[in-house]
């Protein structure tokens, strides 16, 4: 059976510049173990699989995964589902919102100022991050303990921690040690001096299904949780930009804002590519 999909480039500056997912349409006949094949085959940091909502209220069901892993929530993934979906001539229940749903429940999105964004879900995991984790979060970034400002549990799904260094340039400078006993989910930030066109830089490093420590180019669940932190710890004031990709030659670029009815992240999303899966 052929299946329709679209590689979309997502929090992209320019194309060829952001993220890149693969979306596969009509997977409702594909197994858990085929869907992890076709992402590992593809290699790209998620790739996402449409099959029918099992809730009313939802305009889509996704199914996103790693090469590693199934995960219930993951922001570059919603972004770019959402876009190859209403791309493919989907119509939303609502005028103003789309809904999707994924292994995290329900995820609104909506278009902010001609682009995507989703509202930032609720964390699973959050607060102060334990000494000993810290000090091996310190080891693994191989930077001094002194230099880690402050350090949150940010989990929204990939599990992440959430670390601040002092500057941009902090960020930029890492060379993380590549080999890791464990998997570890590590999302650092550090500021730009004020009046830049973005406010903060983000990376994001995941132990992948080999063991190795790699860089994901732009992370919309991390910059999400992220987001929570710095804006409710008065670090930060929305609207901002965030910079994500920069040491890969990427140049995400990620919008946050603000409301009454929480936090949202946006990015540019385009289809660069589209095809038939044979699958």
């Amino acid at each position: 059976m052929k299946r329709p999909f679209q590689i979309v480039d997502v929090f992209h500056d320019q194309p060829l510049s952001g993220n890149g997912l693969a979306v596969v349409f009509g997977a409702d006949a594909l197994s858990s173990e085929n869907m992890l094949q076709i992402t590992r085959w593809l290699n790209l940091s998620e790739s996402t699989f449409l099959v029918p909502p099992s809730n009313s209220e939802a305009d889509y069901h996704v199914r996103i995964f790693t090469p590693d892993r199934e995960l219930p929530f993951a922001g570059h993934p919603t972004l770019g589902t959402c876009h190859a979906w209403l791309a493919a001539g989907g119509k939303s229940h609502r005028p103003e919102e789309i809904v999707q749903e994924c292994g995290a429940g329900l995820i609104r999105l909506r278009r902010i100022d001609g682009t995507l964004a989703f509202a930032a879900p609720p964390l699973l995991r959050s607060g102060s991050v334990e000494e000993g984790k810290l000090a091996e979060v310190a080891r693994t970034l191989r930077v001094e303990r002194s230099k880690i400002i402050d350090a949150q549990w940010a989990d929204n799904g990939p599990g992440w921690i959430a670390v601040l260094l002092a500057s941009a340039d902090e960020v930029l400078g890492l060379n993380p040690a590549l080999d890791q006993p464990r998997r570890v989910d590590i999302g650092v930030v550090g500021p730009y001096p004020a009046g830049g066109p973005a406010a903060f830089e983000l990376r994001a490093f995941f132990t992948d299904q080999n063991g190795n420590l790699r860089e994901d180019p732009v992370t919309g669940s991390l910059n999400a949780s992220v987001a929570q932190w710095l804006l409710g710890s008065g670090r930060a004031k929305a609207p901002y930009t965030a910079s994500q990709g920069t040491r890969l030659g990427c140049s995400g670029r990620i919008f946050i804002n603000q409301d009454a009815e929480g936090v949202w992240v946006g990015g540019k999303t385009t289809t660069l590519f589209r095809g038939e899966c044979s699958l």
